[in-house]
């Protein structure tokens, strides 16, 4: 038997995640916004739930195409909300095409949205010792100073607990317990 973090317990779809994705350095600018746009919308919801939505956001949203996105008008807005397959929270669709726009604007500044994002770990993934559940916190010092950043940048649902799950994701910190046999492999 494989030692994962506690938290993809026995069910594939977590496992899966866990195992080829979670904790993974991102560099993609599409890939960027689609954890940005999924950290978004699982606020309040089990990121199972989210999960099992993945591929229906991708049709929704065009592959996460955020120039597309960032032209959605009323209409795109109200198909979104009759779309059972995602969140029909309006305010969570309205969030990534707001996202979409201030994702952008930072790509204009930056060069990429990437090179933003990885500045605020110096381009390296954070490594972490967390031996038990209980130590890896929801949020931290540097997701808080992220989110003050992304929120005056106009990002929405872009709370410090937010970004720090997305920090996660996305591979800025590894969060995997020392236990873990992913742990081991991201390592750098």
């Amino acid at each position: 038997m494989v030692d994962r973090c506690w938290w993809a317990g026995t069910d594939k779809m977590y496992n899966d995640y866990h195992d080829l994705e979670w904790g993974v350095p991102v560099h993609d600018d599409r890939i960027l916004f689609e954890f940005l746009t999924l950290e978004g919308a699982q606020a309040g919801l089990s990121w199972r739930t989210i999960l099992e939505r993945r591929e229906n956001y991708r049709l929704a949203f065009d592959n996460y195409d955020y120039k597309k996105i960032a032209q959605y008008d009323e209409s795109k807005v109200e198909e979104l909300r009759n779309n059972a397959g995602i969140i029909r929270n309006k305010l969570k669709i309205r969030s990534t095409i707001t996202n979409a726009i201030a994702f952008l604007e930072v790509q204009r500044e930056f060069g990429s949205f990437n090179d933003y994002i990885w500045c605020f770990v110096k381009n390296k993934p954070i490594q972490n010792n967390f031996k038990e559940p209980k130590d890896v916190p929801a949020k931290t010092e540097l997701s808080e100073t992220i989110s003050k950043d992304l929120k005056k940048r106009g990002f929405k649902f872009v709370g410090p607990t937010i970004v720090y799950a997305y920090m996660q994701a996305v591979g800025m910190v590894n969060d995997h317990t020392v236990d873990c046999f992913r742990y081991k492999e991201l390592l750098e």
